[in-house]
């Protein structure tokens, strides 16, 4: 009888042993879905580049890439944490973070973080995605919002040019704007048709920051004369000076660089990767720089929120896949990562890297902007998705377009957005 007892436990342990080795796995192997959002060519390259490397060199975690969307993935992370299928690694944003966070969806990798890859990343950029007393993404690429301008347009002109040693301030940039206008041809062109990111990253710069955290941990809205410095330079830029095109105004990014090309706009202010776009579309002969953002009492002090890699809580393997977080952010992996997608890294020696220096393209102006970024003013605030859709956005497009006035505004942001954050806080 205890002979057969015996069998029976030695059987057992072998059966399980046969059986285990984590998800997706056979023969004792692991693999780690990684599901990555870039898009762009050369970094969709990159990533899938780096994701063999890994491959090659550890025969016991495999690492399957995944394609994701930035369009959809606010929603499909979603549907797939509720159903128990997310992927281990997550490419995400970390203003995207914090539902997922404060929900559970995401695993605290406080103490699953090497110390090198938390030394190297400065401070400010781990707030992006610190939650609490957590910290669930690791923010590795970024991107200031600059000017993209007609160099032969700005020359002619006789503009000063700026520097992020002597950028313009606000209402310099609104002259010099009125300057490059007239005979139907505008000194910039805002593409807001998502205003409210734009409007209150760049508003840090004036010493804006509409959200305010009180001692009980409520987060209360004020519209103050900082915060309004910045819209309501895009407001009279578009409805008292015309400097600024009217119809750009509904449009993304990319729908205003026909126009920029057709010498339509003299600048046009969007994201430091969108320089990608416009040195394979610009026509033969237009010639562009990149300048720095306006500069107001804050200096060049602008919000972001980085691109983050992050662990999900219901991962069996939540150390394997930070040792693979660790291998994708070690310096010369993000270098790699942030040349193909046109931005920059937030570690420091990655920063450093020459390449990232050069004139060419504009990156020696992003690298200089680097040390001003700060976390975005909306990042650990509960219920901005819905304030950002339902008030904020319909506000700013009302009052950019001259429909309201900066008091109806301020009543907007204010009483409305209030009773929307005091639902998440209760």
């Amino acid at each position: 009888m205890r002979a057969r007892m015996i069998c029976l436990l030695v059987l057992t342990l072998l059966l399980a042993g046969c059986t285990s080795g984590g998800s997706g796995g056979a023969h004792g192997h692991i693999t780690l879905r990684f599901q990555s959002l870039a898009w762009q060519q050369d970094s969709v390259k990159a990533n899938k580049e780096l994701v063999k490397e890994w491959n090659a060199s550890h025969p016991d975690v495999k690492v399957e890439y995944v394609q994701g969307s930035w369009d959809s993935v606010h929603d499909q992370l979603l549907t797939s944490f509720e159903g128990g299928e997310a992927p281990d690694i997550i490419h995400d944003a970390s203003d995207d973070l914090a539902d997922f966070a404060y929900g559970g969806y995401l695993a605290d990798l406080t103490d699953l973080l090497p110390a090198r890859l938390k030394s190297d990343i400065p401070q400010r950029s781990w707030q992006t995605a610190t939650f609490g007393d957590g910290i669930y993404g690791v923010p590795f690429l970024q991107e200031p919002r600059v000017l993209i301008a007609n160099s032969t347009w700005l020359k002619k002109a006789g503009v000063r040019i700026p520097t992020p040693q002597r950028p313009w301030s606000w209402p310099e940039f609104r002259q010099v704007t009125k300057r490059l206008s007239g005979k139907g041809k505008y000194g910039v062109a805002w593409p807001l048709k998502e205003p409210v990111s734009a409007t209150l990253n760049l508003a840090l710069s004036a010493g804006g920051e509409l959200f305010h955290r009180g001692a009980d941990g409520k987060v209360t809205i004020r519209f103050g004369a900082a915060d309004q410095v910045v819209p309501r330079t895009i407001h009279d830029q578009a409805n008292t000076d015309h400097s600024a095109s009217p119809t750009t105004l509904g449009s993304g990014g990319s729908d205003t660089l026909p126009g920029f090309f057709a010498g339509k706009y003299a600048m046009v202010p969007l994201g430091f990767s969108y320089r990608q776009q416009i040195a394979q579309q610009a026509p033969k002969g237009f010639h562009w720089q990149v300048l720095p953002a306006p500069a107001g009492a804050d200096g060049l002090t602008q919000g972001v929120s980085p691109q983050t890699l992050s662990v999900a809580e219901d991962s069996p393997h939540k150390k394997e896949a930070a040792a693979f977080v660790d291998f994708l952010l070690r310096p010369r992996n993000m270098v790699r990562l942030a040349l193909g997608d046109w931005m920059l890294p937030t570690g420091t020696s990655a920063l450093g890297d020459p390449a990232l220096h050069t004139t060419e393209n504009g990156w020696a102006t992003g690298t200089a902007l680097a040390a001003h970024l700060r976390s975005a003013p909306a990042q650990s605030v509960r219920g901005y998705p819905e304030w950002k859709d339902k008030v904020a956005t319909p506000a700013l497009q009302e009052y950019y377009s001259g429909a309201i006035g900066l008091g109806e505004l301020r009543r907007r942001l204010e009483k409305d957005g209030n009773l929307v954050l005091a639902r998440y806080q209760r």
